[in-house]
């Protein structure tokens, strides 16, 4: 936004500090008139003439005036150019951190998130801004590395299944005697894959924007719900799923968190042993908050790997493509979802094995429905 120039900060506080001195000069110069000149007499007087050399005229007003106010005005300018000066330097020294903080602003604001102000010195104002200042500037580059991840994985996923449909369309064209039901069979499952992958994206969209009315919500229900919609599945997969728990009331969007619900409990089943796994499903109550908590057996994680699984198309060790795998966003959701209810979302690795997922969320009271 275009601004008319007007007078720097330095300026004006070496305007305030110059004014500042040139008051405190005019009051001491007010003092000694008031304190001491109005006590000398305006007419001569004598007094012990034969004692020398003290004795002789007592000075009078008028000649004390004549004496002081030159020198007085003198010190007056003195005070005046040394609080210019002084005030100059010492304004520049104290809005030299400023100045880091406004030149680390432009270099932002021309793209470079990596530059850091690092003040030195002790906490003051200043470093307290120019900390918070780097705190922001680390978490805006996070996060565009993170939007520019994103947006490649979404590419490249987007991409894989045009290109395979393309090349089922190229094989049928050039064999017209080939198989067209397996063709179809398998374009299908491609843009089965593609729509849901593009349905994701739009989901993670529209949670970003906390466009839903918030509503009693009861997370026992709720994974009940989704449990009995995946069973098919775990059965499928030789899992079996255990619910157990107490009523977990809260407040959001129901919709938003039965799907954040049926995610984690269709991860647990698809990722998992091949044979035997176990998922564990319950809810709980803690003071000020709703616990829903996902466990399963599966292979063992570390900390670190378990940390990168809410980052967008991250499948447990490695980017696998399997009739269950998903499009790689299931526990992005949990977590833009669970963010988008002012929750917290913790994945610990079990000793054994396998993943144990808990989401908090604030409780409501069961008689008002309130925090």
């Amino acid at each position: 936004m275009d601004r008319q120039p007007g007078m720097s900060v330095r300026l004006k506080l070496t305007l305030s500090y110059a004014g500042f001195l040139m008051v405190a000069g005019l009051l001491l110069l007010a003092a000694v008139w008031l304190f001491l000149l109005r006590y000398v007499p305006n007419r001569a007087m004598l007094y012990n003439p034969d004692d020398r050399p003290t004795g002789g005229v007592f000075p009078v007003r008028s000649a004390l005036l004549e004496v002081f106010a030159p020198r007085a005005a003198a010190v007056l300018a003195f005070l005046l150019v040394f609080g210019l000066v002084g005030g100059w330097i010492l304004a520049g020294r104290m809005l030299a951190p400023l100045t880091r903080i406004t030149e680390a602003t432009r270099s932002a604001t021309h793209g470079s998130l990596s530059h850091r102000i690092l003040l030195p010195g002790h906490k003051d104002e200043f470093r307290e801004l120019a900390d918070a200042f780097d705190a922001m500037l680390a978490r805006l580059e996070a996060h565009v590395a993170e939007q520019q991840r994103f947006a490649a994985n979404a590419s490249h996923e987007l991409r894989t299944p045009l290109a395979i449909s393309k090349a089922l369309l190229d094989v049928a064209r050039a064999d017209p005697h080939a198989d067209t039901g397996e063709v179809m069979a398998r374009l299908h499952s491609v843009n089965t894959r593609a729509i849901d992958l593009t349905e994701a994206l739009l989901l993670l969209s529209r949670v970003n924007q906390r466009s839903f009315t918030p509503e009693p919500v009861d997370l026992s229900l709720l994974a009940e719900e989704a449990t009995e919609e995946l069973l098919p599945l775990a059965e499928k997969h030789g899992v079996t799923v255990e619910t157990g728990g107490v009523a977990a009331r809260t407040t959001g969007s129901h919709a938003l968190l039965l799907q954040l619900t049926t995610n984690l409990v269709h991860n647990a089943i698809v990722h998992n042993l091949p044979e035997g796994g176990d998922v564990r499903v319950t809810t709980g109550v803690r003071p000020g908050a709703v616990l829903l908590t996902v466990e399963n057996t599966g292979d063992r994680l570390t900390p670190a790997l378990a940390a990168t699984l809410t980052e967008p198309f991250q499948r447990g060790t490695e980017r696998v493509h399997t009739d269950h795998a998903g499009v790689g966003l299931g526990l992005a959701i949990v977590q833009t979802i669970t963010h988008a209810h002012d929750g917290t979302l913790a994945l610990d690795p079990r000793p054994e094995g396998g993943l144990r997922i808990t989401v908090a969320f604030p409780a409501v009271s069961p008689s008002t429905g309130t925090p």
